[in-house]
């Protein structure tokens, strides 16, 4: 697969033009028309996920789902931070941009593939980007029988069964990492298992053995993956850390224990400051453990919404300046939300949708005053109107 140049300047005079339009239109003479237009649509892709890639216009690209699939920058970089040795594989290489960053912190790389027009494209990449990262196109059951022990494995398992169905269980994703644990910890002294967050971590933790470490991670406040750090033979409490890439939040690392034996502060109102958790710390579960990290008080031991009087500008999560508040009944309207027609509402702990409040109070959506819908500590509902600080 080779871009001549007449596909090149087709592709870079039209980077942001919209693909299926383009793909009615006549093209030049001499331009592969198939080729140009996945190109284009990938790197469409990749201007905000991947920006090295999608500015190098000598990398080619496969179908959208891979490029769709495949791990952004910061949170490969974020990836590539945690791990470093003299050996690595990928056993999942895909796209190979987990394989490209990882690889910088080992002296020697192997990418596994099993599609070929995968392992073809990232032989080529690799060779653009300079790299001497070796591409075998094989499974990765095949590969751990015959490869040497290495310092880290890498693997990303596909979380679609064969007819395309998304899976719950890390059992039930390709290839099984339940099954072959063994086998790579046999292989190597760290596993690095990338999951889905979607997936239950309490189920993962029950799967896998010997995770020493989980990363949330969170890029611009949208949960994008947990990596299961593996460690050979550790057997000790597992560590957290939830990081909101993109953010100049700062990140927050605990155990379980810790979380679980925590006294948490309950507040017996709404005070002058309304904080909402990151989207990685509400995915790891991390609740009580702030009122004791950040001073904060929480509304309800259900309500996962935190508050003060004075302002906590490190929080980590969003943070609402609030004007005021009110109970949830049918004067609501007429007293705390008179002059709204628009907003953004949000519902914590409280027995109905959103869009059922929405009609409820006949609101359209707004970005310019924050409404929260949530219980407090006596069982109150109420409805909390805010406006988001410069934090």
């Amino acid at each position: 697969m080779n871009l001549n140049e007449i596909t090149r300047q087709f592709i870079r005079e039209n980077l942001n033009a919209d693909v299926p339009t383009l793909a009615l239109k006549k093209a030049p003479v001499g331009i592969d028309v198939s080729l140009a237009l996945r190109q284009i649509a990938a790197r469409q892709l990749l201007q905000k996920k991947v920006p090295e890639w999608a500015g190098n216009e000598n990398l080619l690209f496969p179908a959208h789902l891979s490029v769709e699939q495949c791990s952004s920058e910061p949170s490969a970089t974020y990836k590539a931070s945690l791990l470093q040795g003299q050996s690595f594989v990928d056993l999942t290489g895909g796209l190979g941009i987990d394989t490209y960053y990882l690889s910088q912190h080992f002296l020697q790389t192997d990418y596994v593939e099993r599609q070929d027009e995968l392992c073809n494209l990232a032989k080529h990449n690799f060779s653009v980007l300079n790299t001497n990262i070796k591409v075998f196109n094989e499974t990765a059951e095949e590969y751990l029988k015959h490869c040497e022990p290495k310092d880290c494995i890498f693997i990303d398992p596909a979380r679609r069964d064969e007819h395309g169905r998304k899976t719950v269980s890390i059992a039930d994703c390709t290839p099984n990492v339940v099954a072959l644990q063994g086998l790579l910890m046999e292989k190597a002294e760290h596993v690095m298992v990338k999951l889905s967050p979607m997936l239950d971590i309490s189920k993962a933790l029950e799967e896998l053995n010997h995770v020493k470490a989980v990363h949330v991670v969170a890029v611009a406040n949208e949960c994008k993956e947990l990596d299961f750090v593996l460690e050979r033979d550790y057997h000790g409490e597992v560590h957290f850390t939830c990081v909101n890439l993109l953010t100049p939040q700062p990140e927050v690392r605990f155990t379980p224990d810790e979380e679980r034996n925590c006294q948490c502060q309950i507040a017996s109102g709404v005070s002058r400051y309304l904080y909402e958790p990151n989207s990685a710390l509400m995915k790891a579960g991390c609740f009580k453990l702030l009122t004791k990290r950040y001073n904060v008080f929480k509304l309800h031991k259900n309500s996962n919404l935190y508050t003060s009087e004075q302002l906590l500008s490190d929080f980590p999560g969003r943070i609402f300046e609030v004007e005021d508040w009110a109970s949830y009944n049918k004067k609501v309207k007429q007293t705390l939300l008179l002059d709204v027609k628009k907003a953004s509402i949000a519902v914590r702990n409280f027995p109905i949708t959103v869009a059922e409040l929405r009609k409820a109070l006949k609101i359209s959506d707004g970005d310019a005053i924050f409404l929260f819908a949530t219980t407090l500590k006596g069982e109150e509902k109420v409805i909390i109107r805010t406006k988001k600080t410069a934090f």
